[in-house]
């Protein structure tokens, strides 16, 4: 397989970008953070999905860090391949809303079910953990995981025992040990001791449940309690709708500005004794008798002063000597007393007069303000301000119904005060009830374990007449499963010792090529464990130089990837700064090396110059390719 191009909508960094790739050596050069290792990454996610992390994990998964950055593009993209001479394109969308996976076949024109055996038998049976641990190789990253020694465990022991690499011995030994524990669980040793047992507990079981107290009277105490709960909800509803009543009344005599009986008999009094004033301020300002002793009085007053005034006059003339022939009462000093008499009188009329024109007016003005105020009255509780004997019955007649709402309201309440007490009185009742049905729902809870456990060690009995019989034959088969297990011992055992014939060869030859014959020869145990052979000893891998030790590793993975793809089509092998441990001669071998050795696509990112350089001095044709 070889990869044509790729396009990312949104991934990291990247937003709309493609790529494209030649046949044989690419060169993808960039900087630091230019994005070489998310593009890496890309590529490996295409082929094997993106899961996000659960928990605390999530934050900082591999999800989490490849989300596009402008937060606006969609987290997806698409890449084509050829394999065996078909293009194929597979789309993925990465979000966790919108996850998909999409395989087209374009050389057919055609959409392809994106099954899991078609994309192993693209990728060469190969488990993201085998990819990652061969033929991609991440920065810094020439070493293998710990899961690679499994992998490659199982793979060479199914090849080499059934030439089918979708067995596992491995799980067919733990299914083996899975099932011997089952069979031992199963075992019972003491069966005719626990059947002794059995039977005494059987017949203390039995002696118990006859007991009175397991006598069941939960029915009865379920049927008084409902109907005490029957009743004490008609009080309760009783209640609620005494208390709605008094609400409303209370509301009814808030509104009227009232608040009990006392307060409605003083507005009434208040009111009628305002009508009262108001019926004699109207009578007597109506009565024509002040009216006219008002003005006799002042016509009185007038005829007095004016006849004062005669005299005065009259009893100065005469003190003139004139007028001889007027009686003597009305001359000198005489006329003068009269005269002041006359206007005493007059005064006294004024007075009088007036005093009576201002009491009629004092009179207006008091019924006037009387029949306001009633007014006022009869408009907030009559809806209706004229005055008048049938308004007041009327208000009389309003407020005998607030007297009887009152009155209704404190019988209201006198009644809720005994509902109340009735209710709880009833509600005692009921939690007697509900106790004493809980204790009779505890004892036939009791009863009904003793009953289960009853049943349960009668079945015990019945299956210990078995067990004896059923022992024997498990024991057979402990005895089978126990020998399977040894067969399958003896044969791993066998593989480990032939572990190194598959992979020690491969992985020296590739060491002798990539270190230019420096080493020729090196060993791998079962665990991945590498070391490097001379005449004198085995060198471990720790004791050798940095540099040494990461072709050795590059040999191990490009070994381990050449075992696991066999004959089939080579996957790309994809190296992301895998070469910065390397001098300048390391380089310029493990470069020529892996151009002349392998026979697939290669896909080199690097932040250096220096390969370029190598390639262009030894004349290998590349694509360079710049972030």
């Amino acid at each position: 397989m070889k990869l044509l191009d790729l396009h990312i909508d949104g991934f990291g960094k990247f937003h709309d970008r493609d790529l494209s790739f030649d046949d044989g050596l690419n060169m993808i050069y960039g900087r630091n953070e230019a994005g070489k290792s998310t593009l890496h990454t890309f590529i490996r996610c295409m082929f094997f999905g993106l899961e996000r992390g659960r928990g605390r994990a999530s934050k900082n998964d591999c999800y989490s860090r490849c989300i596009p950055w402008d937060g606006q593009g969609a987290y997806s993209g698409r890449i084509r391949v050829e394999h065996e001479g078909t293009v194929y394109r597979i789309e993925r969308n990465f979000s966790k809303e919108q996850k998909s996976l999409t395989i087209v076949d374009e050389t057919l024109g055609r959409e392809v079910i994106p099954a899991k055996a078609f994309l192993d038998e693209m990728l060469c049976g190969l488990t993201e953990t085998t990819y990652s641990n061969t033929i991609s190789i991440g920065q810094l990253k020439s070493a293998t995981d710990g899961g690679m020694v499994s992998e490659l465990r199982n793979y060479i022991a199914n090849m080499n025992t059934s030439g089918n690499m979708a067995l596992n011995i491995t799980r067919a030994s733990a299914y083996l040990k899975n099932r011997r524990k089952e069979f031992e669980r199963r075992l019972v040793p003491e069966a005719a001791r626990s059947y002794t047992s059995l039977l005494g507990e059987i017949r203390s079981i039995e002696k118990e449940i006859s007991a009175p107290e397991y006598e069941n009277q939960l029915k009865t105490y379920q049927d008084t309690r409902a109907q005490v709960h029957t009743r004490m909800s008609e009080k309760q509803k009783d209640k609620e709708s005494l208390l709605q009543k008094i609400a409303t009344g209370q509301q009814a005599l808030g509104s009227a500005q009232f608040s009990d009986e006392d307060s409605i008999q003083s507005y009434e009094a208040e009111t009628m004794a305002t009508y009262r004033e108001y019926q004699d301020a109207r009578r007597s300002s109506e009565k024509k008798s002040p009216v006219v002793l008002a003005v006799l009085s002042l016509i009185l007053a007038a005829i007095c002063g004016g006849l004062g005034g005669v005299l005065l006059l009259r009893s100065q003339i005469m003190l003139l000597g004139e007028f001889t022939q007027v009686p003597d009462i009305l001359s000198g000093s005489s006329g003068m007393a009269l005269a002041a008499a006359c206007w005493a009188g007059g005064l006294l009329f004024l007075v009088l007069g007036i005093s009576l024109i201002l009491k009629g007016k004092r009179l207006k003005k008091e019924a006037a303000m009387t029949c306001k105020v009633l007014q006022e009255i009869f408009s907030r509780h009559l809806g209706d301000s004229s005055v008048s004997d049938e308004a007041i019955e009327a208000f009389r007649a309003r407020m005998e119904e607030y007297l009887r709402l009152s009155q209704m309201l404190v019988q209201s309440r006198l009644a809720v005060d005994k509902l109340e007490g009735e209710v709880a009185s009833l509600k005692e009742q009921e939690e007697d009830c509900s106790d004493a049905i809980s204790r009779q729902q505890r004892m036939q809870w009791e009863l009904e374990k003793k009953l289960d456990h009853l049943t349960h060690c009668k079945d015990q009995v019945e299956s210990l007449k078995r067990v004896l019989a059923e022992n024997d034959r498990i024991r057979e088969e402990i005895a089978a499963i126990d020998l399977a297990l040894e067969t399958i011992t003896d044969l791993s055992s066998s593989i480990r010792d032939s572990f190194g014939l598959y992979l020690n060869k491969t992985a020296s030859d590739m060491i002798a090529g990539i270190t230019d014959g420096i080493y020729t020869s090196m060993s791998v145990d079962e665990n991945l464990n590498i070391f490097m052979n001379t005449r004198t000893r085995l060198v471990p891998i720790d004791q050798v130089s940095s540099g040494t030790m990461d072709q050795v590793y590059l040999a191990l993975r490009l070994a381990a990837a050449r075992l696991f793809q066999g004959d089939k089509e080579k996957l790309p092998l994809i190296l992301d700064d895998s070469f910065v441990l390397y001098d300048e001669d390391r380089l310029q071998s493990a470069i020529r090396w892996l151009y002349k050795s392998y026979q697939g696509q290669i896909i080199v990112f690097t932040c250096h110059q220096r390969e370029a350089k190598i390639l262009a001095d030894s004349g290998i044709h590349h694509r360079m390719i710049r972030l």
